[in-house]
């Protein structure tokens, strides 16, 4: 008989479905992701069948795979008793208990069902089964051997429970390799070490708050004259807010490799992020170029100002304009300074000026200028690590947002 049409009695509620779930969930823990999809689900399959299956009353598991064309399940992997069928074995979704199971999710039969077939279920040794569907897109189902007749009403509960924890296990397979790819994607974007560009000392680092984060830092613009860097913070933190800052780190050095002016240059990228899929999302961005006889020009795009010592006084460096994304018309304009020998520039995201205490206060700007005073004639790396240690100190909490520091100095 089909589950669906089974309804719960009032006894039902003996049931310990929370006892079901953990022994479940425990069984699957240590089953990891083997690429393939069948793979996978073989190795869950042998651990419920192996774990919990038993007091379940299941005494074998098979798994099947749709064909590509969708007319035949096969057999691809078989656990306890499962006859004399191996992988390979097919039956045609034209067989009217493989219909039931694709309409309703799950299915409880007995060989006294109509619809049961005896040539097709002896050959996998069930006289009486349960199946159920798994993943989103129907290319799979399982179904257990029962070794002795199961109460319609406890078999809901238990199947629904079992589908229900491979679907969640499935699901979060799923979210982990797309984070998975997403972080090689920003690695991939993050500059293996910085520039050789006469005697600057440049150092930068990038902690995620998430396996996934939403800071970059690069070095856009290399050439024997100018020397490009940039940092970038999409609003938020993890997936989306990493695929933002790589569109926006791409897009810029492809307007500045065809030689736009700076603030064209940006004002491209600008465009870009307004008309993208991600336009409700924002992005703050910090462009610097500097030339060998010190001159700096830069662009502030909503970011928190650029921190330079200069002749023993800081400068905050804000001039530009609004964040990336808003407004696809906004204009930037350029800022101009001077970066002679002695100078450092200490970048940063809001990560490290709102990190916060544990009585509630941002570790602030305020902070962060102290420590650029105390710290502007050490090498550019050791900068960054006080930097970080100085925010881990005040905030030891685990990160609440992405958290960049960037220095350049010129010794």
């Amino acid at each position: 008989m089909g589950l669906a049409a089974s309804r719960a009695p009032a006894g039902a509620g003996m049931i310990d479905y929370h006892k079901t779930y953990r022994s479940l969930e425990k069984a699957l823990e240590s089953i990891e992701e083997k690429g393939e999809r069948s793979s996978t689900l073989a190795g869950i399959l042998e651990a419920i069948v192996a774990g919990p299956g038993e007091s379940l009353g299941i005494t074998g598991g098979r798994l099947y795979a749709a064909d590509p064309d969708r007319a035949h399940y096969r057999l691809e992997h078989t656990v306890g008793r499962s006859g004399r069928a191996r992988p390979g074995f097919t039956v045609s979704t034209d067989y009217r208990p493989i219909q039931r199971l694709l309409q309703e999710g799950f299915l409880l039969m007995e060989e006294d069902d109509p619809d049961f077939d005896a040539s097709i279920e002896g050959r996998v040794g069930a006289r009486r089964f349960a199946a159920i569907t798994v993943g989103k897109d129907g290319r799979h189902f399982i179904a257990f051997t029962l070794g002795e007749p199961i109460d319609p009403v406890r078999a809901v509960y238990l199947l629904g429970t079992i589908r229900h924890v491979i679907n969640l296990r499935l699901t979060q397979e799923h979210l982990l390799h797309d984070l998975a790819e997403a972080r090689q994607i920003q690695l991939s974007l993050l500059p293996e070490g910085p520039p050789d560009f006469f005697n600057f000392d440049i150092a930068a680092r990038s902690v995620p708050a998430d396996d996934v984060g939403g800071d970059l830092f690069d070095y856009p613009l290399q050439t024997p004259k100018n020397l490009g860097v940039v940092i970038a913070d999409s609003c938020g933190h993890g997936l989306p807010a990493a695929l933002m800052a790589r569109d926006v780190i791409t897009g810029l050095r492809v307007a500045l490799d065809v030689q736009y002016r700076l603030t064209t240059a940006v004002e491209r990228v600008n465009r870009v992020v307004a008309k993208s899929a991600l336009a409700s999302r924002f992005i703050s961005l910090f462009y610097a170029e500097f030339e060998p006889s010190g001159n700096l020009v830069y662009c502030n795009a909503g970011h928190p100002p650029g921190l330079l010592w200069r002749a023993g006084r800081i400068t905050r460096l804000k001039r530009g304009g609004m964040v990336l994304g808003p407004n696809p018309r906004a204009r930037y304009e350029r800022g101009f300074e001077k970066f002679p020998p002695g100078s450092t520039l200490l970048l940063y995201t809001d990560g490290i000026t709102e990190a916060v205490s544990p009585a509630g206060k941002f570790f602030g700007a305020g902070r962060l200028e102290r420590l650029l005073r105390e710290t502007r004639h050490l090498p550019a790396e050791t900068i960054v690590e006080r930097v970080f240690a100085a925010v881990d100190q005040w905030s030891p909490t685990p990160r609440a947002d992405d958290q960049t520091v960037f220095v350049i100095r010129r010794p």
